[in-house]
């Protein structure tokens, strides 16, 4: 049996590169998984047509909604558990990038990426634990970043909004860990994403000098750590962040 199989998993931002292999993998391994979309649910449709593909015909359903809105990420919660009747598992994976260093950044720029990366992570958390603590378990992951950690110059608004994550997820991990209810983050480093293959030649060799592993990730070697940090096989870990970077923190 699969760590995961037979839980309801609802994964935000789950039509990207990261997101998509996050609620695949899930999907594989047996849970039933809503895919939470801010608008296009192109690539959400293709992930659940390949789960079908391969036999793994869980009730999988897309669900839109902008989570840094309150009350969007509050009714999403909502329609997931009055759908399913229950919630096990969320991954807070929804995120943007307005990069830009900090005496040219607008503060809209700023805002987007904090209501996005870090209050949206907040909101769908605080909808998600009510359910949860009532039936006394549940899994969070928050996904991180390696760069709020360590910090990355053009970035102080993405930086801020990850570093931010691991603040809240050691919080509200401290907060649930009485009701069964456990709260971790991955903070992956370079994956191999739309964003990472646009980058200049240049760019890429001096990342990939940074990495002890000389190469950068995949989406499912972020994916299988999240599906780790979801299962009971992870029981006793809460308020940790897994670092998914090939070795280029060692943190």
């Amino acid at each position: 049996m699969s760590g995961v199989e037979g839980l309801v998993a609802l994964v935000t931002g789950a039509n990207g590169g990261i997101g998509g292999a996050i609620a695949s993998t899930l999907g594989c391994r047996g849970a039933t998984v809503a895919f939470g979309v801010r608008r296009d649910a192109s690539s959400a449709r293709r992930v659940i047509e390949e789960l079908t593909k391969e036999g793994h015909r869980g009730d999988h359903d897309i669900f839109t909604a902008d989570v840094s809105d309150p009350g969007e990420a509050t009714q999403l919660v909502e329609s997931v558990v009055a759908r399913y009747g229950r919630l096990d598992v969320v991954v807070n994976n929804a995120g943007i990038t307005r990069d830009g260093l900090l005496v040219r950044m607008s503060d809209e720029d700023w805002e987007a990426v904090i209501d996005t990366n870090l209050t949206g992570a907040f909101n769908v958390m605080r909808a998600a634990a009510r359910p949860m603590m009532k039936q006394r378990s549940g899994s969070i992951v928050n996904v991180s970043s390696v760069v709020g950690l360590v910090g990355n110059a053009g970035q102080a608004n993405y930086a801020a909004a990850k570093a931010g994550l691991i603040g809240l997820t050691k919080s509200v991990g401290r907060e649930l860990a009485s009701r069964n209810v456990r709260v971790n983050a991955v903070a992956p480093g370079f994956i191999e994403t739309s964003m990472t293959a646009a980058l200049p030649q240049s760019a890429r060799e001096a990342a990939l000098g940074t990495i002890a592993m000389r190469r950068f990730g995949s989406p499912q070697d972020v994916a299988v750590a999240v599906a780790f940090l979801a299962s009971p096989d992870s029981a006793y870990i809460t308020g940790q962040v897994l670092v998914v970077d090939g070795g280029m923190t060692f943190a």
